[in-house]
C-alpha cells in the first residue's frame, strides 16, 4: 500500500475495553500471547502522526506491524523468533482470494489421491482418523456418507501393511527438532520429530511441501502459513476425549477427537488423522478470510537504511532486539509498543521449534530473552534481568523526547518485574501509569501459570522531561493507576 491511510474510526478508550475476538486472518495461524488492536490503534492515533517511526522489539505475531501500517507510520520489527518474521511478512502481503484458492485446488488435483493412497482401507475407503494407544493401532474411523457420522472399525490386516509401507521413511525437507529438558513442555534433547509424527504423517506433510515449492513466495509463504498451522492436527499429539460428562454423572464411553493444546505432550491414547483433511480444513478457512478482507499489500524493506529513506513501510529483522536496536539512531522513534517475554511465562522459540523445522529455520537459542525451565540452556532470572535492564536503556536512547513507550507485562512474582528499577537509576524514562487488559486470545499456557496476574496490564513509560505530551489521553482510560499493578512492586520503588 503506498500512501493510502485506511478510513477508519477514531479509536476511543471505550475501544479498548470492547476488543473484537481474533477472527479471519488475525485468527487464522495459534501463535502465544496475541493481544487485542484496539489499544494499539488507540496510542497509535493518539500519540504519533503520518510518517513517525514505531518501534516493536518483540514483534510476536505481527499485529502491532499491521495496524501501524494501516495508519500511514513508518515501522520496525524485531523477533529472535523466525517463524515471527515469517507470519508477519505473512500478513502483509497476503495474496488474493482467487490466486490462493486456485493454488489449493491445483495441489489438491496432483496430490490428495497419492496422499489418500496412504489412507486406503481394504474396501478402498479412505479413513479419516486412527486411534493409537501408545504404539497399538487400536480403531479406524471412516466417515459416514452425510460427513457427520462415522464408523468406527477394528483395524485390519491391510491396515497395518498399510502403515508398514513408511516405516522406513526419512524426512527430506523438514529439518529434526532441536529440544531441551524441558518438563514443563514436555521436550527433552532426545525428541525426535519421529516421536512427534508417525512416519507416514511426514511423508504426507513433505508431499504437500514439494508442492508449496513451486509457488511465488507470497502464494508460497501463506501456503506454508496454512502447513504450520494445521501440523499440530497432523501429529502424535492429538489426545482422545474420554469420560465426557463424568463431572455431572453422565458419564459415556464415547471416544472424541481433541486437538494439539500446547506443547509436546504425546497422549498415551492419541489420534493420527488424515493430513491432507487437516491441510484443506485449514486452507478453507484462509479462503473464507481472504474473501472477506481487504487487499493491501505493505512494503518491506531489506534494511533500515531503506526505510528512512522512503515514504512508508516497514523493515523487519530476525535478530536479537539489543543488537538491533544498537543500530537504531538516537532521539527517533516516537512509539515503542511491545509485548516482551514476561519472565518464564511462555518458552515462545521452544514452542515455535516445530513451526520453525517445518520451515526449515534455523533457530537462535542462546540470544533469547527468556526465563527457561530447561536448566541447560541457562536461562535464569538473572540473565533476564540484564538482558532486560539492556532493552530499556536502548530504548531510553532511541525514544524521542516527547515519545511514548508502550510495554505489555505480565509476570508472576516481582522478581521478573526489577528491569523497571532501571527507569529510575540509568534511564530518562519514567513509570507514568498502567491500565488492565483481558486477554481476547486466551491461552492454556497463560492462563495455568501459578501466581499469573489473570490478565495483561499495560505500562506506560515516557521521558521525565518531556512536556509536550497530552496526558488527557492516559487519565481517561477506565482502570488507569499511576502505581505498578502488583502490590509486590511497591518494594522495588520504595
Amino acid at each position: 500500500m503506498q500512501n493510502m491511510l485506511f478510513d477508519m474510526e477514531e479509536k476511543t478508550v471505550n475501544d479498548i475495553f470492547s476488543p473484537q475476538s481474533y477472527t479471519g486472518v488475525y485468527g487464522f495461524h495459534k501463535y502465544w500471547g496475541k493481544k487485542p488492536i484496539e489499544s494499539i490503534a488507540y496510542f497509535i492515533q493518539k500519540y504519533t502522526k503520518k510518517g513517525d517511526l514505531i518501534l516493536d522489539p518483540f514483534l510476536g505475531s505481527g499485529f502491532i506491524c499491521e495496524e501501524s501500517l494501516k495508519y500511514d507510520r513508518k515501522f520496525i520489527g524485531i523477533d529472535i523468533n523466525p517463524f515471527s518474521i515469517e507470519h508477519t511478512t505473512f500478513l502483509l502481503n497476503l495474496p488474493s482470494y482467487k490466486e490462493y484458492s486456485e493454488a489449493i485446488n491445483n495441489i489438491k488435483n496432483n496430490i490428495q489421491e497419492k496422499i489418500n493412497d496412504s489412507y486406503c482401507m481394504a474396501d478402498n475407503n479412505i479413513a479419516s482418523h486412527y486411534l493409537w494407544e501408545n504404539e497399538k493401532l487400536i480403531k479406524v474411523w471412516l466417515k459416514g456418507k452425510n460427513g457427520r457420522s462415522r464408523l468406527e472399525l477394528e483395524p485390519s490386516d491391510f491396515d497395518i501393511e498399510i502403515i508398514s509401507r513408511y516405516k522406513d521413511y526419512q524426512i527430506k525437507y523438514i529439518r529434526d527438532f532441536n529440544f531441551f529438558t524441558n518438563s514443563r513442555i514436555n521436550t527433552k534433547p532426545s525428541l525426535s520429530i519421529y516421536n512427534l509424527f508417525t512416519k507416514r504423517a511426514l511423508r504426507n506433510i513433505e508431499l504437500i511441501m514439494s508442492e508449496i515449492n513451486n509457488y511465488p513466495e507470497n502464494i508460497k509463504r501463506a501456503l506454508l502459513m496454512t502447513l504450520t498451522s494445521s501440523s499440530g492436527q497432523m501429529s502424535n499429539m492429538v489426545f482422545a476425549i474420554t469420560n465426557r460428562g463424568k463431572v455431572k454423572n453422565t458419564k459415556n464411553n464415547k471416544i472424541e477427537v481433541g486437538s494439539w493444546v500446547i506443547g509436546y505432550w504425546r497422549p498415551s491414547l492419541h489420534f493420527e488423522i488424515n493430513a491432507w483433511n487437516c491441510f484443506e480444513g485449514k486452507a478453507n478457512k484462509l479462503i473464507k478470510a481472504l474473501k472477506d478482507k481487504k487487499q493491501f499489500n505493505y512494503t518491506i524493506y531489506k534494511n533500515f537504511n531503506s526505510l528512512l529513506e522512503n515514504g512508508n513501510g516497514c523493515f523487519l529483522e530476525n535478530n536479537n532486539c539489543i543488537d538491533s536496536i544498537k543500530n537504531i539512531p538516537d532521539n527517533s522513534i516516537q512509539l515503542i509498543c511491545t509485548d516482551p517475554p514476561h519472565g518464564d511465562r511462555i518458552p515462545y522459540l521452544e514452542l515455535s521449534e516445530m513451526w520453525n523445522a517445518i520451515l526449515n529455520k534455523d533457530v537462535c537459542f542462546e540470544n533469547e530473552i527468556i526465563v527457561s525451565n530447561a536448566k541447560e540452556r541457562k536461562k535464569n532470572k538473572d540473565l533476564y534481568f540484564q538482558d532486560m535492564s539492556l532493552f530499556i536503556k536502548e530504548c531510553n536512547r532511541v525514544l524521542k523526547d516527547d515519545g511514548i513507550f508502550i510495554l505489555y507485562f505480565n509476570a508472576r512474582d516481582k522478581e521478573s518485574w526489577k528491569f523497571l528499577k532501571l527507569l529510575n537509576e540509568y534511564t530518562n524514562l519514567e513509570f507514568t501509569g498502567a491500565f488492565p487488559m483481558e486477554y481476547s486470545a486466551k491461552s492454556v499456557v497463560q492462563e495455568n501459570r501459578a501466581g499469573g496476574l489473570k490478565q495483561d496490564y499495560i505500562l506506560v513509560l515516557k521521558h521525565k522531561y518531556s512536556k509536550n505530551i497530552n496526558r488527557d489521553y492516559f487519565y481517561n482510560i477506565p482502570g488507569w493507576i499511576e502505581e505498578l499493578p502488583v502490590k509486590e512492586m511497591e518494594a522495588i520503588y520504595g
